[in-house]
């Protein structure tokens, strides 16, 4: 199972079970066929975003950023540097080539992996970009400007060349 795959499933549990911990999320993913180390998965809740709230009930749960207007990313408080963050870590990973085109950028991932970067993009909220749609492996991403394909296209192949943790 790939990294994308697999965060998407951790994602997936998060979204429709309350998960009081990683022992119990890694429980909740063996059950969904996905084995998963304590290490990995830590690293992947930090990739997601993933975050431990207070439910209705005061327990604590871990809790994903959602898509609406609570700001960058769906997170209260995360700032467009950590977006930017984020964001330069998914294209490293899987941008395989980047070209535009009037509006329009197109991105190319590994097979599997568009509708995830796609899903990365449209929470980054990013100025110069107004959405996208993912099939397997490709992303077009249109933009704002009627002239901006080929500088969006270039920005993603910046976010690939960028170190994330500076």
């Amino acid at each position: 199972m790939t990294k994308a795959a697999r965060q998407h499933e951790i994602r997936t549990v998060l979204k429709t079970q309350k998960i009081r911990s990683q022992a119990e999320l890694a429980e909740a993913l063996e059950k969904r066929g996905v084995s998963v180390t304590q290490g990995t998965l830590s690293r992947d809740l930090v990739d997601i975003g993933a975050t431990r709230i207070r439910d209705e009930t005061g327990q604590m749960i871990y809790h994903i950023p959602g898509e609406g207007s609570e700001g960058v990313l769906g997170h209260p408080g995360q700032t467009s540097e950590t977006a930017g963050a984020r964001l330069s870590t998914w294209c490293k990973e899987l941008l395989l080539s980047a070209e535009g085109s009037a509006n329009i950028a197109v991105l190319r991932t590994p097979p599997g992996a568009a509708q995830f970067l796609a899903s990365a993009i449209d929470q980054a909220r990013l100025e110069t970009v107004l959405g996208t749609i993912a099939g397997d492996d490709s992303i077009m991403v249109v933009t704002r400007a009627s002239d901006g394909g080929p500088a969006v296209a270039s920005e993603f192949i910046g976010f690939a060349e960028q170190d994330p943790r500076t």
